[in-house]
C-alpha cells in the first residue's frame, strides 16, 4: 500500500555517481519505493534494480508508466544528450534533468563555447575545425602548450593537452583521421591552455534560479602527481580550498546565471545539475567545460556532506520553487578514492574477486560506492575500469585523507590500482595555512 504522499523514484545509470545518488535518495522520508535501471551491486542494497540499460529510452518510458513512477532522476550524460527528458515529458512523466537542446552544453563543446561567447562567460580562446588539413596547418602558427578537444561526448577522455606541435598533430589525427572517438571527432576545437588550479562547481537549477552545491576538486590523471593519461576521474574531495566564498559568488554571477538565463530565452529552461569545470587563473575564474549532470567522482565526495533532503530538492526544482529552499551541509570534509582495474584507462580484465569491502565499510565515517562490480558465484567481482569508490569524512581534509586510505587498504583485487595523493593540493594549502598561523 502506498504511503500518504510517498514517492516512487527511478534512478537511471549504473556507476559510482548513481550509487551515491541512490544512497542519498534512500534516506528521504518522502520516498516510498526506489528503482535503479540498470543499477549496480551497491545500488541493489538501497533500491530494486531492473535490467533496462540507460540507453533504452523506450524501455525506460514503458517501465516508468507501468510502475507509476513519480520522478525519474538521470545520472549519466548520454541519455540526456539523446533526448530522454524530451521523451519523458511527452508522456507527462516527471524527470529531473535538462532537455536535449540544453544538454548540448555537454554533448557539443562547440555549442558550449558559442554559448559562453554569447553570454560573456569567461573561457579560453579557441578555434573550431571540421577539416583535417586546416587543423594541421593551424598548428604551425600557434604557441604551445595548447588543448585539443573532440566536439562530442568521449566519456571524459576527449581532451588532450599538447606540449609540442608533434603531440598536437597526433591528437588531431587520432580524433579526425583515425576516429578514435567515432563521430565525436568530426569537429574539433583547438584552444589556449589555461594555467592555474582546477575546481568543480556544481549548481542545481529550476530553469530560473540556481543554488550552488559544495565545491570539490577532481583528479583526472591516472598516476600520482597528476601524471599519465586522463581518466574519468581517480578521486575527489570536498570542499576545495581553492574555491573561496568570493570565487563561488563570481561563478554564480558570471557563469551559472548567464547560462541559465540564455537557455531560458532560447525556450529551453535548464532543470537539473549544471557542472562547471573551472580553472582558477591569475586573471580570475575561467570555464574549461560544462557538464549537464553531477560529476563522477565529485558526487561521491559531495553528497555525503549534504544534510538536506535530496528528493525534496528535486521536487522543488520541478515545481520552479528553488528560490524558497536553502541547502544545509555538514562541516566535515569528504575524500573519495577510486579503486581501478589494472590497465585502466586502457584495456583491462574483468571478473576478479574483490575482498575486504565490508571491512572497509566498517571503518569510521566511511562509505563504499560501487562503480564497476557484479555478483558472480556469490562473490563480488570486478566489472569495469573504475571498480569501487571509497569515501571517508573527517574533521578537515587531513583526517578524511587518513581515514580513506586506511579503509582503501582493507580492499584487495588482482592488479588493483589507485592514486595515493588524492587531495594533495588541499593538504598543501592546509599545511601552508597552519605554517602561516604559527609564524
Amino acid at each position: 500500500k502506498r504511503q500518504e504522499g510517498g514517492m516512487r523514484v527511478l534512478i537511471i545509470g549504473q556507476g559510482g555517481r548513481e550509487n551515491a545518488l541512490a544512497w542519498k535518495l534512500s534516506q528521504s522520508p518522502r520516498l516510498e519505493k526506489l528503482y535503479s535501471a540498470p543499477g549496480n551491486t551497491g545500488m541493489a542494497e538501497v533500491s530494486e534494480c531492473v535490467k533496462i540499460p540507460a540507453g533504452d529510452i523506450e524501455g525506460l518510458v514503458r517501465f516508468a508508466k507501468e510502475k507509476n513512477i513519480d520522478l525519474t532522476v538521470v545520472g549519466p550524460e548520454a541519455p540526456l544528450v539523446e533526448g530522454l527528458v524530451d521523451r519523458f515529458k511527452n508522456e507527462n512523466l516527471k524527470v529531473f534533468g535538462p532537455d536535449a537542446y540544453a544538454s548540448q552544453l555537454e554533448g557539443s563543446k562547440l555549442f558550449s563555447k558559442r554559448l559562453m561567447q554569447r553570454t560573456g562567460v569567461p573561457t579560453a580562446t579557441f578555434e573550431e575545425f571540421s577539416n583535417l588539413e586546416d587543423a594541421l596547418s593551424y598548428l604551425s602558427k600557434v604557441k604551445y602548450p595548447l588543448v585539443v578537444k573532440a566536439d562530442g561526448l568521449c566519456a571524459g577522455k576527449g581532451v588532450v593537452i599538447a606540449q609540442t606541435r608533434q603531440e598536437a598533430e597526433e591528437a588531431v589525427k587520432r580524433m579526425m583521421q583515425e576516429k578514435v572517438f567515432g563521430s565525436s571527432g568530426d569537429k574539433i576545437l583547438i584552444e589556449e591552455c589555461l594555467e592555474g588550479e582546477e575546481a568543480s562547481l556544481i549548481a542545481v537549477s529550476d530553469g530560473e534560479t540556481i543554488v550552488c552545491f559544495a565545491s570539490s576538486q577532481d583528479h583526472k590523471r591516472i598516476f600520482d602527481g597528476d601524471q599519465g593519461p586522463n581518466t574519468g576521474g581517480m578521486g575527489a574531495y570536498s570542499p576545495a580550498p581553492v574555491v573561496s566564498p568570493q570565487l563561488q559568488k563570481e561563478a554564480e554571477e558570471k557563469v551559472f546565471l548567464p547560462v541559465i538565463q540564455a537557455l531560458k530565452e532560447d525556450g529551453h529552461p535548464f532543470v537539473g545539475f549544471l557542472y562547471a569545470g573551472v580553472m582558477v587563473t591569475s586573471e580570475g575564474l575561467k570555464v574549461l567545460e560544462f557538464n549537464v549532470r553531477m560529476g563522477d567522482p565529485e558526487a561521491q565526495a559531495i553528497l555525503p556532506r549534504l544534510e538536506s533532503d535530496l528528493l525534496e530538492l528535486f521536487q522543488v526544482c520541478l515545481q520552479g520553487r528553488l528560490k524558497d529552499l536553502k541547502l544545509t551541509w555538514r562541516p566535515d570534509a569528504a575524500v573519495c578514492v577510486v579503486l581501478a582495474s589494472e590497465g585502466y584507462p586502457g584495456s583491462y580484465k574483468k571478473g576478479d574477486t574483490i575482498r575486504g569491502i565490508s571491512e572497509a565499510a566498517g571503518m569510521p565515517e566511511t562509505l563504499i560506492f560501487h562503480a564497476g562490480t557484479k555478483v558472480q558465484d556469490n562473490n563480488i567481482v570486478t566489472d569495469g575500469g573504475r571498480v569501487l569508490n571509497v569515501v571517508s569524512l573527517g574533521d578537515g581534509i587531513p583526517q578524511a585523507v587518513k581515514r580513506v586510505y586506511q579503509a582503501a587498504g582493507k580492499i584487495t583485487f588482482r592488479g588493483m590500482q589507485f592514486r595515493k595523493d588524492i587531495a594533495h593540493r588541499a593538504l598543501k594549502r592546509t599545511a601552508f595555512s597552519i605554517k602561516e598561523t604559527r609564524s
